[in-house]
């Protein structure tokens, strides 16, 4: 046998090898319903073993297992480690295929309502503890965000991106989901006839009050509330924006999907946010509940609410940060 022979067989040995770790993690029922339960969500250990009432020691066997055959990769976040599905590459190398061939079949199984239910309640301890952090700080929320990037940093090219994109003539309308104290309110009330801001915590909305007060920003509405609190009311608009928003909520995925919802035919999603990075600290001093995001996870979730990518801008720091730029249309 000559060499290159050789090689070819020691690659296709280890290319039948992985298939074969990577099925046999896959042709478990809990696995599955594992794998189903993060399609577009990220769960860690005890948020995994409460969803399917069982103990650590289990459920961290079967995601060592998964891990291992490349159907899931652990993500940290502070002191704590999440689990998410890979991010794909593009290709038809087998692995891929076949993982992605896992994916889309465990997709078309819908979850049961009790395991909804239960992914609910997580959701919305999160979302708690993350309205709690922010009534206790809300008169020191910019200089803690400012600890990580100067506001102009990000409000200014998503301003730019607007500015290019409408006519800026008084029509339309737009939201801000998560507007904290409002300083990037003037830009969109400038622009839209009216605009609606939206956020959970009515210490952090109380200050946008005030501050459309001292602006004058008569267009302005304000809501206490959630993006499907909005839905309900059959509102929609030509321009979503969420500046520095996702980091901070429990399910981000759900604010593509829920923005789908509300944006008119042809309109805009504008999103700006931290890349992935490693600076934990900013859990505890700024209330993040993520530290970024990798590019395409924005891309997966934009795409799976039937969201097509639009510019995309990236910002770097000099601590260490980069920021993402985002334009995503319906």
């Amino acid at each position: 046998m000559n060499s290159t022979a050789h090689v070819k067989s020691a690659d296709t040995e280890t290319a039948l090898h992985t298939l074969g770790s990577l099925y046999k993690a896959a042709g478990d029922p809990l696995r599955l319903d594992i794998l189903r339960v993060l399609q577009r969500d990220t769960f860690g250990v005890m948020e995994l073993c409460r969803l399917f009432n069982m103990r650590q020691s289990g459920m961290s066997h079967h995601l060592k297992v998964l891990t291992q055959a490349g159907l899931l990769e652990p993500q940290r976040e502070g002191n704590a480690t999440f689990y998410r599905r890979p991010l794909l590459r593009v290709g038809d190398e087998p692995r891929y295929t076949a993982v992605r061939s896992v994916f889309e079949a465990v997709d078309q199984i819908q979850l049961t309502e009790e395991l909804l239910d239960r992914i609910r309640t997580i959701r919305r301890q999160r979302s708690e503890q993350s309205q709690v952090f922010f009534a206790r700080y809300a008169r020191h929320f910019r200089e803690q965000q400012e600890l990580i990037a100067n506001h102009q940093r990000y409000a200014q090219p998503v301003a730019e991106l607007v500015h290019r994109r409408y006519a800026c003539d008084g029509s339309g309308n737009a939201l801000e989901i998560g507007p904290g104290e409002g300083p990037f309110l003037p830009v969109l009330a400038n622009c839209f006839g009216e605009v609606v801001a939206v956020d959970n915590v009515q210490a952090m909305l109380d200050r946008a009050g005030q501050f459309c007060e001292q602006q004058a920003l008569t267009n302005v509405r304000l809501v206490h509330g959630e993006c499907p609190d909005v839905i309900e009311r059959g509102e929609t608009f030509n321009l979503v924006v969420a500046n520095m928003v996702l980091h901070h909520v429990a399910s981000p995925a759900n604010i593509f999907r829920d923005s789908a919802q509300l944006l008119k035919p042809g309109g805009r999603m504008i999103v700006s946010e931290l890349c992935r990075h490693e600076q934990s600290w900013v859990r505890d001093n700024c209330g993040d509940i993520w530290q970024g995001f990798e590019p395409e996870e924005l891309t997966g979730w934009a795409e799976d609410a039937g969201l097509k990518q639009g510019e995309t801008l990236f910002i770097g720091l000099r601590n260490g940060f980069q920021i993402q730029v985002r334009e995503f249309t319906g």
